[in-house]
């Protein structure tokens, strides 16, 4: 038993959607009468149909069948030279199986797809959407994904911002939108972009989507405050302008019986230094403070010669707290935040506050501790993000519980001893978590970071400042509220 094929052409190429056909010719070189029948075998068998399926042959006749190809125009359909077979199986002898070997070559194509998800983002300071790419071709897709809008009012942080997908699959690119300008008060505004896909030789495939970029307060509540400020500072005027003449009767009977009996009265003995203000709670590291001797004694007792040694009064701590307070006297009813924070050896820093730098950027001092107060937010919490020891995977924890304070009383996160442990970061919320924190802090090796507020909105009920990372540590921050 044996059999002459060929296939006509051996190698031909197809369009993918479209179709084509590869003739098969066989001979029977034997001496027996048999029926052959065909069946494509293979990667390309779903597309390929032979026609007919069958065919009969005497000794020494010719017959041919037609291979017809059609791949769909889908990424299974892979591009480039493509392999396929048919097997023809004699009826008389089925173990004499030929399979006579072709190829066909499917030609590249390229179809793209991009959507937003979701394609309306709403936010404060920034709008976190994803760019879904999927590649409907054939071949592997290279692209890059570029922002841009009308008046450049929005800057764009994508990552990664090339991507290259194999056929048939997707990719995913995440954008963070940031407006260039914070809108403090009035309603929400709505800012449409476009994130385009660009392809070498290929028109930008353009994505539309909108930013709603809500205001800091809403336009009632800013008028509201600027009537309350008003209200309150003509109420602390006049407060002070009004001084009512105030008299002892007591005292004006005692002087006129005393009448000239009595010696000149002794004057006043002189007013005591004043304490810090009420509802300030000094930290560990100020426990050994002294506070100023009463001097209500000082002018009796004269006749024992000499009198007691008088004490030198020491200033008290300028702690946040003292700070906070000052500006809620001097602003009363607006929010103000103060700080300072502690390094290892060098002790704590001078109080600052509303966004002004604690610590020393680039110094390689890392922080240890960091003391805040705030005023007109209800009270302020936080806790300190420091290495773990203990950790088999070199993670960080808190090793303390947070800690509260209400308005104008000092909070301390984090440790002033002499061994503590450097701070990777903090967290920090106010108002339990109901009110808005913002916070940027530089870290070691690095430069600041973005800046970054809670969002009672969504959920996000306080904000972290600092690194993640055991290996590195924060070196100073800024506190806005």
């Amino acid at each position: 038993m044996s059999l002459w094929t060929s296939l006509e052409p051996a190698s031909a190429t197809v369009d993918p959607g479209g179709s084509t056909t590869v003739r098969l010719r066989l001979r029977n070189t034997g001496d027996v009468v048999d029926e052959y029948r065909f069946e494509a075998v293979g990667p390309l068998a779903p597309w390929a149909v032979v026609e007919p399926q069958a065919l009969r042959l005497y000794p020494g006749t010719t017959g041919s069948v037609e291979l017809t190809f059609a791949p769909p125009r889908t990424p299974d359909a892979t591009a480039g030279p493509n392999p396929y077979a048919v097997r023809i199986t004699p009826t008389e002898h089925p173990e004499a199986t030929t399979v006579p070997e072709g190829n066909l070559t499917i030609t590249p194509f390229t179809e793209v797809r991009a959507e937003l998800v979701p394609p309306t983002v709403k936010g404060l300071f920034r709008g976190r959407p994803r760019l879904a790419v999927d590649n409907l071709g054939n071949t592997k897709l290279t692209a890059s994904v570029s922002g841009s809008d009308n008046g450049d009012q929005l800057s764009y942080d994508i990552h990664p911002s090339n991507v290259q997908i194999e056929p048939g699959r997707a990719a995913f690119v995440r954008t963070t939108l940031k407006p260039r300008q914070i809108i403090w008060f009035g309603s929400a505004e709505r800012r449409p972009y476009t994130l385009a896909v660009q392809r070498s030789g290929v028109t930008p495939l353009d994505v539309e989507g909108t930013y709603v970029q809500r205001g800091f307060l809403p336009r009632w509540l800013a008028a509201f405050l600027s009537v309350s400020v008003a209200l309150a500072v003509a109420f602390v005027m006049l407060w002070i302008a009004y001084k009512p003449d105030v008299r002892s009767a007591a005292t004006e009977k005692a002087q006129e019986a005393a009448g000239s009996t009595l010696p000149p009265a002794a004057s006043p003995s002189p007013e005591a230094p004043k304490a810090p203000p009420a509802g300030v709670t000094a930290p560990p590291a100020a426990a050994g403070t002294q506070q100023p001797d009463g001097a209500g004694d000082g002018a009796g007792d004269g006749a024992g010669g000499g009198g007691s040694e008088e004490k030198e009064a020491e200033a008290p701590e300028r702690t946040a707290a003292t700070a906070v307070q000052r500006l809620a006297a001097d602003e009363p009813g607006k929010r103000h935040i103060c700080y300072r924070v502690h390094t290892a050896g060098q002790g704590w820093t001078d109080a600052v506050c509303d966004g002004e730098t604690a610590g020393t950027a680039g110094s390689g001092t890392p922080l240890t501790a960091v003391n805040i107060a705030v005023s007109g937010t209800n009270g302020t919490s936080g806790g300190a993000f420091v290495p773990d020891p203990a950790s088999t995977e070199g993670k960080g924890h808190y090793p303390e519980p947070w800690t509260n304070a209400a308005d104008g009383i000092d909070n301390y996160v984090g440790s002033t001893e002499e061994d503590a442990p450097d701070m990777m970061g903090f967290s920090i919320s106010v108002d339990g978590g109901g009110g808005t924190v913002c916070q940027t802090s530089y870290v070691h090796n690095d430069t600041w970071l973005g800046l970054a507020c809670d969002d009672p909105g969504v959920g996000l009920d306080f904000t972290y400042a600092g690194t993640h990372d055991n290996k590195l540590w924060i070196e100073a921050v800024r506190l806005t509220v």
